[in-house]
């Protein structure tokens, strides 16, 4: 003889049909919507600007960056502007010209810029002039992910010329780095607009 195995339910009282029924149907809601993506908040500090001199050349910079020397010769000089609060990176590369090799370090330069056109969304060129103080340049912004979004050349076109590369010590996302990035831009701006050549 087989045995019979019953399952007894027992009824819920009514005060739990009643709250099981509230909980099924708040459950059910249909205007649930993703949330966005969110990034850190960054305390972005209140600049001052003092001025930097090198032996050809100054200009105004935040007490927010540290100079870091790579080099330093007759003909170049290599150093960085570190931010080391923000993960930031200005590369600055200076070197005197002349007729002959002109041509070679702007288009160098150019090249380095460039490189970072296919993974741009687009590459934007700003002329910048300072006849008083003997200073063109030009300002590349190039929009996207991309490892370096500024960078800039200035020159007298006779006997100097002055490169700087914004780089992120990071994974580059527009997005997450776009306030960091608005507050860089302004230090950049103040820095070309303050540059100098010592003769």
């Amino acid at each position: 003889m087989k045995n019979k195995v019953f399952f007894a339910f027992r009824p819920l009282p009514f005060a739990g049909v009643f709250v099981f029924t509230i909980i099924f149907l708040s459950s059910c809601s249909s205007d649930y919507s993703p949330k966005p993506r969110a990034y850190f908040h960054i305390d972005l500090p209140d600049p001052v600007y003092h001025s930097v001199q090198f032996s050809p050349f100054d200009f105004s910079l935040s007490d927010q960056a540290q100079i870091e020397n790579r080099s330093d010769s007759a003909s170049a000089i290599g150093f960085n502007l570190n931010y080391p609060k923000l993960n930031v990176r200005i590369y600055c590369s200076y070197f005197s010209i002349n007729k002959d090799n002109f041509k070679t370090i702007a288009d160098k330069s150019q090249r380095l810029v460039y490189i970072h056109e296919m993974r741009a969304d687009g590459i934007k060129e700003y002329a910048f002039t300072n006849p008083g103080n003997d200073v063109y340049g030009i300002v590349y912004e190039i929009e996207g992910n991309v490892a370096s979004p500024l960078q800039f050349v200035l020159t007298d076109s006779v006997r100097s010329f002055f490169r700087g590369a914004l780089y992120f010590n990071a994974e580059p996302n527009r997005d997450s780095i776009a306030p960091v990035l608005a507050y860089i831009n302004k230090d950049i701006q103040i820095l070309i607009e303050s540059f100098r050549w010592r003769r």
